[in-house]
């Protein structure tokens, strides 16, 4: 198993984000991005009440895990009541859960945090756009990954809010060497470079990669990942 945390190079991570994927042939289209190069996949879970969208529930990671074994699951909770979400996705095949600091500020991160790791996975936690980052910044400690959203969260294909960088800078000084700084919304080829100066080492992007034809996404990931064009 793949495992995000002790990934034998430190070079940015890239998770090809499977919202932009062709839902009708999933299996065929995530196999694709991990053989050009992708190294996990994100899947982003939203319940139509913290964001204004439904995505997808624990099938999709169970489907995923049988057909990719090896495949580290980066599971990214959307949703007002997170923890009711572990165990199901748990159960289902995901290595990896964040959860947002809107929902479970201060000591409830904390113990959230706490739960992921008893069940056998790491822990992130996430801030959206508008939230200060002091709200984060106490309590990031706790979690192997934190996720800062580039966007404001809910649907794919937005533009990326540069402004947001900052609060990436400020977590990058202070985090540890065994813990990821992702960044998710908005990354393509025209603002890696950005995410990654900011001290980013997982880089998710969605159509990015996925809008592109097949024979393309490789030189679109090795883009992302080291600016190479």
């Amino acid at each position: 198993m793949a495992n995000l945390f002790t990934h034998p190079s430190r070079l940015p991570l890239i998770a090809p984000s499977i919202l932009s994927a062709d839902f009708a042939n999933m299996g065929e289209d995530c196999t694709g991005v991990l053989e050009a190069g992708g190294d996990l996949l994100h899947v982003d879970v939203m319940d139509g009440h913290f964001v204004p969208n439904l995505t997808m529930g624990p099938d999709m990671c169970r489907w995923l895990r049988k057909a990719l074994p090896d495949v580290f699951l980066d599971v990214h909770l959307m949703v007002t009541d997170p923890e009711r979400y572990f165990e199901p996705f748990v159960e289902a095949g995901a290595d990896h859960v964040t959860f947002h600091v809107e929902v479970a500020p201060g000591d409830k991160a904390a113990s959230l945090c706490e739960k992921l790791h008893s069940m056998g996975v790491t822990a992130g936690i996430s801030i959206n756009p508008p939230t200060p980052v002091e709200q984060i910044l106490g309590v990031a400690q706790h979690a192997d990954l934190v996720l800062v959203m580039s966007v404001n969260p809910g649907f794919g294909g937005q533009a990326f809010i540069e402004d947001t960088l900052a609060k990436t800078r400020a977590l990058a000084a202070v985090l540890r060497a065994d813990q990821r700084l992702e960044m998710d919304g908005g990354i393509g080829p025209d603002t890696a470079e950005l995410v990654r100066e900011a001290g980013c080492d997982v880089l998710v992007a969605g159509s990015a990669i996925f809008g592109e034809m097949s024979e393309n996404r490789g030189r679109v990931i090795r883009g992302l990942r080291d600016g190479t064009r």
